[in-house]
């Protein structure tokens, strides 16, 4: 249990934005990327089924890669010595073979087909394009772990700058072939897959550079009252992470499922993933918030509350400025390539993304009160109730208005993200009451 009121030396406003601007800047490019990706696959001939291919990959993607995603903020979390990176090492491993398994299967047997074909309801012709994206999507997982686990090294020694700079170098990378496709013409989802892939390759290159240079120098072999020395260690911190993630990688295909069943099934599904990748573009530089709170909350808890009104707001305006300007059509004309009819369902699907954000800041914050506290097995209930409303209110949007296509996903995953942050605000409160009633009774004692 964190000590917010101890005496220790007070951080500026500064130090935080010093350490998190740079993290940051590395989310926001991460989310340039799927930008470039998306861009140059609406330029496609036949852009609308072309985007639906890939959107509907890298929604299942999302699934088998998150648990290897998790491994960022257990290992910055957790390593302080060799032996403790070691013992997450062995973690990264088997999750990988688990990884590498469901892909294969997916990638080369029938049980893709059923997938795509049966959960996603994808037609017999879009079946097969899909799994020809996944087929490289698949191996993006083992790049991406590789990168998250020295990324938590990066972070704990507070060396962010290089997550950034990693991102830059990835993007050069992604852009220069994208140009490369484009100049030879974009017939294929598969083409963004191939250059995420390339993405992620250079961006792990650059983590492990820094992240192994930091394990040698400036981990020691063991620190003392260090008490993480093994997997099955690790694990107790890392398992209800991942059973919150695994409830609620559900989102996006439910989200994707859905907008298969509407009217305008490929327009909905492409507009949900350009409105969703300009939204992701805004509030992915938020995102981070969970650090600063894991890294200076014990320090000065008053300055960490006012570094997140600082933030909390900012997402929810410039998406404003992106919906209700000039500037939003720009972007998903000139920068995303969106015309006519996908233009406009997009510009009005970015709107009812607003919802989101005015939560997603405060909630990115009390989860980071949760790491720090110990009690992760909160999010498997929270994100258990973002799935449950959700999934109800893509039923009844469908069922009472499916003529709102593609906007019946985003209402549906913006509430669904205020029910998930309502059970971390009533769990945190009650946590705190709980220990209010203990101190007293300590003092008694004492």
């Amino acid at each position: 249990m964190e000590r917010a009121n101890a005496p220790q030396p007070n951080v500026t406003l500064a130090q935080m934005f010093a350490f998190f601007i740079p993290l940051g800047l590395s989310s926001s490019l991460v989310t340039i990327s799927h930008v470039i990706i998306n861009g140059t696959l609406t330029r496609s001939a036949h852009p609308e089924a072309v985007l639906s291919s890939y959107a509907v990959a890298m929604s299942l993607l999302g699934i088998t890669e998150k648990p290897a995603v998790l491994l960022r903020q257990t290992c910055s979390a957790l390593v302080r010595d060799r032996i403790s990176f070691r013992a997450i090492s062995l973690v990264f491993v088997y999750l990988l073979i688990g990884i590498l398994v469901v892909g294969g299967l997916v990638s080369y047997s029938d049980v893709g087909r059923l997938v795509f074909g049966g959960l996603y309801g994808a037609s017999p012709d879009e079946v097969e394009p899909i799994m020809h994206v996944y087929r490289v999507l698949m191996f993006v997982s083992i790049f991406s772990g590789l990168r998250c686990l020295f990324h938590g090294v990066i972070i704990f020694n507070k060396r962010t700058l290089w997550l950034t700079l990693g991102m830059v170098v990835r993007l050069v990378g992604m852009y220069a072939l994208s140009q490369y496709y484009l100049s030879k013409g974009v017939e294929s989802g598969q083409v963004g897959a191939v250059i995420f892939l390339v993405g992620m390759v250079v961006e792990a290159v650059v983590a492990v550079w820094e992240g192994l240079r930091l394990y040698r120098k400036e981990l020691p072999e063991k620190k003392p009252d260090h008490p993480y020395e093994k997997p099955s260690q690790i694990f107790s911190f890392y398992r209800p992470l991942l059973f919150s993630s695994f409830i609620a990688v559900i989102i996006a295909p439910a989200i994707n499922i859905c907008l298969g069943q509407t009217p305008e099934s490929q327009r909905s599904i492409a507009a949900f993933a350009l409105a969703g990748s300009v939204c992701q573009l805004v509030i992915s530089f938020f995102s981070y918030l969970h650090q600063i709170v894991l890294n200076f909350y014990r320090t000065d808890a008053r300055k960490v509350r006012q570094f997140t009104l600082l933030m909390a707001f900012i997402p929810t305006l410039l998406l404003g400025l992106l919906s209700f300007t000039p500037l939003g059509s720009w972007v998903m004309t000139v920068v995303l390539g969106a015309k006519s009819q996908l233009l406009h369902e997009s510009l009005l699907t970015l709107r009812f993304f607003m919802i989101m954000t005015l939560a997603f800041t405060w909630l990115d914050y009390s989860n980071g009160l949760l790491m720090l506290r110990g009690e992760t097995k909160v999010m498997v209930w929270s994100q258990a109730s973002n799935v449950l409303v959700t999934v109800l209110i893509l039923i009844g949007g469908l069922l009472a208005a499916p003529g709102l296509n593609s906007r019946i996903g985003v209402l549906a995953q913006s509430f669904g993200v205020v029910a998930e942050l309502a059970v971390v605000t009533w769990s945190l409160r009650l946590s705190a009451k709980n220990s209010a009633r203990i101190r007293p009774a300590e003092q008694l004692r004492g």
